[in-house]
């Protein structure tokens, strides 16, 4: 889905555990995923510690060896089903709603972009009402498992001359600020989803524990 905004400072929104709060779902699905190899639930505080991309690593921390092919399908398949039935209780992260009006009403530009599958993304979106918000918005279209940097490449391919230095990606896990430096835009990072605050400043890059102190923070990065 796409549809033309005003370029300026432009927002690129992650998905999962940063506008949608699905932490919970996510660590429900992923337990369940790891059961199929006999391995015991984890915490939330060890998820946040051990997950990294791309998860056939994470698979891979947390079995001690690199799961086989099969295993890999079995664990994944499993994700998504537990995932897509949790994912209904979730609701978007405190503040989303005004945040995304407000960056509209001030006439700059903001797109979606998350490794979630594009088929199931764009309903879901739609479904909480906030796609209007958007510029574009763009999910996986390969398989999953894998980095965000070439995706967030094509995705800026598709902004059609947004240039990625008056841009700052917003997300929840390292993998973001990996994929925004990779065009050359800035990231801030949100303590909210799939990561320790530990892990996240590892990636150089501010890390803030709210939303609202992201897009005030990526308002000074471009603007400021």
């Amino acid at each position: 889905m796409t549809r033309r905004g005003k370029h300026g400072t432009h927002l690129v929104w992650d998905w999962n555990g940063t506008l949608l709060d699905d932490i919970t779902a996510v660590l429900g699905a992923t337990n369940a995923a790891f059961a199929e190899a006999g391995l015991p639930p984890m915490t939330l505080e060890r998820y946040r510690e051990t997950y990294c991309v791309p998860i056939p690593r994470f698979y891979e921390r947390l079995l001690g060896r690199t799961p086989t092919d099969a295993e890999w399908e079995r664990m994944d398949g499993v994700f998504h089903r537990h995932y897509t039935e949790r994912r209904v209780a979730c609701g978007l992260a405190p503040g989303v709603e005004e945040l995304l009006a407000g960056w509209t009403r001030s006439g700059r530009s903001q797109s979606l972009l998350s490794m979630y599958g594009h088929e199931h993304l764009v309903p879901v979106v739609r479904d909480y009402g906030i796609e209007p918000h958007f510029v574009r918005v763009d999910g996986r279209t390969g398989p999953s498992g894998g980095s965000k940097a070439l995706h967030m490449e094509r995705h800026f391919e598709a902004l059609e001359g947004m240039d990625p230095e008056r841009a700052v990606v917003i997300g929840d896990a390292v993998d973001d600020a990996v994929a925004a430096a990779h065009v050359g835009a800035r990231a801030v990072l949100y303590t909210g989803g799939s990561h320790s605050r530990g892990s996240l400043e590892e990636a150089g890059v501010p890390v803030v524990d709210t939303l609202v102190e992201a897009v005030a923070l990526a308002e000074s990065l471009v603007d400021g």
